[in-house]
Order: structure tokens, then sequence, then C-alpha cells
């Protein structure tokens, strides 16, 4: 019988590199691993595609999606709403695939009230020097904006201890290795096998 798949959620300050360590595990490990794609009303950045890095929505679209229920979670973040479909996230783990949403802290959260067995796990850059430089570094963002992330992960900064996991992204490959290395190992956990061990205790019971 396929194992279902385990839900992970990363976390991090925007710059933090997150996204990049998502595609870069997605590429190494296109079989494992599936990436939630969130819905979201801000505007496309220039090359994203719309159901591919996130699915552009209109406000009053995305209000819908939330009376309807089709959302694991959604938060407000810099004046815009994003939030993971529920559809895609379930079918993916049933068919064995580890899913993993790269939401915000707030959503992370939510995400774990919901399914206790999500996996969380938060990257940081190795300093807030290097975390403001590649903000700047995007080009994707005025400074306003650039001063408003940095506020914004002030206040994240406190939801930290929440996490199980907390990643350095210093170099690249190097994280992307953890975060594979975590995620496989997660699956050892004695919690996370407790059927097999029911299925072993009742054989031995037979003999």
């Amino acid at each position: 019988m396929k194992k279902k798949g385990i839900l992970i959620v990363v976390s991090g300050f925007s710059g933090s590199g997150k996204g990049t360590i998502m595609k870069e595990l997605l590429k190494k490990y296109d079989t494992q691993y599936a990436l939630s794609i969130s819905a979201t009303t801000r505007q496309p950045r220039v090359g994203e595609v719309d159901g591919r890095e996130y699915f552009f929505k209109t406000r009053e679209q995305f209000e819908k999606m939330i009376a309807d229920g089709e959302l694991i979670e959604y938060a407000q973040y810099v004046e815009n709403y994003y939030g993971t479909p529920k559809a895609y996230v379930e079918q993916m783990l049933e068919e064995g695939k580890d899913v993993i949403l790269e939401i915000e802290i707030q959503g992370a959260l939510k995400v774990k009230e919901k399914f206790p067995d999500t996996l969380l796990l938060f990257v940081s850059p190795p300093s807030v020097e290097i975390l403001r430089k590649r903000l700047i570094g995007r080009g994707t963002e005025d400074e306003k904006t650039v001063e408003k992330r940095l506020a914004r992960a002030v206040e994240e900064s406190a939801g930290i201890e929440n996490y199980d996991y907390l990643v350095i992204n210093d170099k690249l490959d190097v994280c992307v290795e953890e975060v594979h290395s975590i995620i496989q190992n997660e699956k050892f956990r004695v919690s996370r096998n407790i059927n097999f061990i029911q299925e072993i205790r009742k054989e031995l019971k037979s003999f």
C-alpha cells in the first residue's frame, strides 16, 4: 500500500530565498515532492504565469473561495490576500507525494491547527544585512515596499519558536540537501508509523 505523503509548510522572511530553495528541491527530487500553488490577489511579477507560480485572483474571486470553504488557510500580507486551495493538496497527499506549502507564518499556524501532523520549517538568511541586500537585489519592489517587508520580518521573527526546524540559507545547494534530509528523516518518526506498528503487533500476537 502506498504511504500517504507528508504535509510540509515552509515559511521565512521575504527575501530569505525560500522560493528558490523550493524550486531547486522540486527540480532535484521531482517525483518525491509536489509544491502547492497558492492563490493570491497580488499582481503577477514579470515572468510569472497564472497556475504556475500562483493562481492570480481578483479580490471578489478570492472572497468567494473563502466563502465556499475552498481554502485550507488564507491571510492578508502587505495589502493582498494569499491562500492555499484544498483539493490539490489532498489529492497529492493521497498519491504519496510530500506536499510543500510555501506560506507565511499566520497561515502556517492555521494549517498546523487543522493538520497537527504538518511539518513546519522556517528559512532564514544568515543575517539581517544579507536579507536587506537580497530584497533590494531582487529589483521587484520599491524602497517603500522593502521597508514594509523588513518591518513585517520583525513581527514574523516573534513566531519562529512555533516551527519544528530552522534552516539557515547561506549556500543554496547545502540548504536544499538539509531541507530534503529533514523531510525524509521525519518519515521515520514513530508517531507517523502507527499503522505499521499496529500491524506488527497484530502479527506478533498471531504466533
